[in-house]
């Protein structure tokens, strides 16, 4: 809404909103009811607020219908959508309050996919993808330090190229598995060391962001979900020290940085023994130790929630 608005023409529109917000008033569910009614307001604000032209109107449903034409059951683009606006991580932010010690939470992204392999501790969940292997280790604990044995870990990254499974045809799974924490709460497996990749931009998101000149790319990292009852569900990434993309102004292209994710993975010779004592074919290796704390709280399925 402008200083040029008449009287009558702010009449008109806010007694619009007020019809709409009326129109959910016998929503069974308060929640429903809430949610409903702070959407329209927000909405109707921003309508007002830019003078939203009906061309423009056009061309933001337009969008939105490509990015429901592009989706699928391995490729999310309203996620991702979601993610390049940081409304991703503002929920993340809203849900997961600091407490304490425990990690903190970062964007879940477009990649997960329920069903992934289980391994032992110890075992490879690279499946013989490209890049370096790697070997992480480390435990699941409580902020008051205390054990979680057989918490539950996905683990999830992209390969050396910058791809995920899902984003090649063939149905070939690796670079995600998942593991329990062993009676001592720690857990051990081969991996790759994470490398620096563009989300996916051959769709309506990478038309956003090149017509607002934004980067696609996001810093190396490996994907982190642990759950155990009586804990609050931890999403999260861990990032590599070192990475020239974190030094960039534009760090992330879906804003999931936290400087308490950058770790310090260690880099060793091929001729250097290995924890477990793997054969790695002369092969340089790279190493990271990463205790996850979880907050109290009630778990939640984000995997049934990504269906």
């Amino acid at each position: 809404m402008t200083d040029q608005t008449s009287p009558e023409q702010t009449s008109r529109e806010e007694d619009l909103i007020a019809q709409v917000v009326q129109s959910f008033e016998n929503t069974p569910d308060e929640r429903t009811k809430y949610l409903m009614r702070e959407l329209v307001k927000h909405l109707h604000s921003y309508v007002r607020t830019v003078r939203l032209t009906e061309a423009e109107w056009n061309t933001a449903i337009e969008f939105l219908t490509r990015v429901g034409h592009i989706t699928t059951p391995h490729r999310q683009e309203f996620v991702l959508l979601s993610d390049v606006l940081g409304v991703s991580m503002q929920t993340v932010a809203v849900n997961n309050e600091i407490y304490r010690n425990a990690t903190e939470a970062t964007v879940f992204g477009p990649f997960f996919v329920n069903g992934a392999p289980l391994i032992e501790n110890g075992g490879d969940m690279s499946g013989g993808a490209p890049g370096e292997p790697a070997w992480v280790e480390g435990t699941i604990r409580g902020v008051d330090g205390e054990p979680i044995p057989g918490a539950r870990i996905e683990v999830w990254e992209a390969d050396a190229e910058g791809f995920y499974d899902v984003q090649h045809e063939g149905g070939r799974v690796y670079g995600r598995a998942h593991l329990f924490a062993d009676e001592k709460s720690e857990f051990r497996f081969w991996g790759l060391l994470p490398t620096p990749y563009a989300i996916a931009h051959d769709g309506p998101v990478g038309d956003l962001l090149k017509a607002t000149e934004r980067s696609p790319y996001r810093p190396a990292h490996l994907h982190f979900m642990v759950t155990a009852p009586g804990y609050r569900t931890l999403v999260t990434h861990v990032f590599v020290r070192g990475d020239e993309q974190l030094d960039k102004p534009t760090k992330d292209a879906v804003f999931g940085v936290k400087d308490s994710l950058i770790c310090d993975w260690s880099h060793h010779s091929a001729d250097e023994p290995t924890p477990d004592g793997r054969d790695l074919q002369s092969k340089p290796w790279a190493s990271l130790h990463f205790d996850v704390v979880l907050a109290p709280g009630q778990a939640v399925d984000y995997a049934a929630l990504m269906e």
